[in-house]
């Protein structure tokens, strides 16, 4: 997968393109492909964990009358 194509991905679409990694990878694959399929799922992971991580730098919780980040 092209980074341009990964970068329009929400955040659930990289979670089911992992998963469809998964389920190709634990077939009769080739070595070789295998090799490919390992590498784009280890983009996508960390894909989702820089989301993730921008995600939860902008939660906010309410504590009586101040907003806080979420830590």
């Amino acid at each position: 997968m092209k980074k341009e194509e990964m970068e329009s991905l929400t955040l659930e679409e990289a979670f089911d393109v992992i998963d469809k990694t998964l389920e190709e990878m634990s077939g009769e694959t080739p070595l070789e492909r295998s090799f490919e399929l390992y590498r784009e799922g280890m983009e996508l992971i960390r894909f989702c964990d820089e989301k993730l991580k921008g995600v939860e730098g902008q939660i906010k919780i309410m504590e009586g009358d101040e907003l806080n980040e979420f830590q």
